[in-house]
């Protein structure tokens, strides 16, 4: 495994070895000893996700506040996705700033995300499929929703036609930086 080192603190694009021929590939999608001595993390992962979503759906930017507070080893197996992390932490050197990388079944590149940090993608193929690794259970009485869009952050998302965007309710109504920040040091 290959991990290549991000502008915010641990977090990590990922390159698994993939053993290719005529009949298709191997991979290791997860390997607790070469991803701990490639990262430094030591985690215990306690859910797996799978989405799946069509072209133009953005989904975050979501993240889950302490004491459930989730780190997120993300994948694409079908399609690809930008995908997105976005450092919270008004205390952080690198507040407000963001990493984000394609990520699909073709480059097999996997995303380590670390509990603090707000994850979001959005879908570039027809159709693409991820699976997550999560480290702390769903907890929807502690999750947040930042927008997408927020001008604090200036996400580069690669958007040819704004009205080509699928997005839930929640993340059409998602907070923003400033107020996350405000109900961060209400808590």
């Amino acid at each position: 495994m290959i991990a290549e080192e991000t502008k915010l603190d641990g977090v990590f694009l990922l390159q698994p070895k993939v053993f290719g021929d005529s009949r298709g590939f191997f991979l290791e999608s997860w390997n607790q000893r070469e991803f701990q001595a490639a990262t430094g993390a030591d985690v215990s992962f306690v859910q797996d996700n799978h989405s799946c979503s069509s072209r133009g759906v953005l989904r975050g930017l979501h993240i889950q506040l302490p004491p459930h507070a989730q780190g997120k080893l993300v994948r694409v197996v079908a399609g690809s996705v930008f995908d997105v992390a976005v450092d919270v932490n008004p205390n952080s050197p690198t507040f407000c700033q963001w990493v984000g990388f394609e990520l699909s079944a073709e480059n097999h590149k996997q995303l380590w995300i670390p509990a603090g940090y707000a994850h979001g993608f959005l879908t570039l193929s027809e159709r693409a499929e991820m699976l997550y690794k999560a480290t702390e259970f769903y907890a929807p009485e502690v999750e947040k929703c930042i927008r997408w869009d927020d001008n604090e952050l200036g996400i580069n998302w690669p958007i040819l036609d704004r009205g080509e965007l699928c997005l839930s309710d929640k993340d059409k109504n998602g907070l923003s930086m400033r107020e996350f920040v405000d109900q961060l040091q209400l808590s």
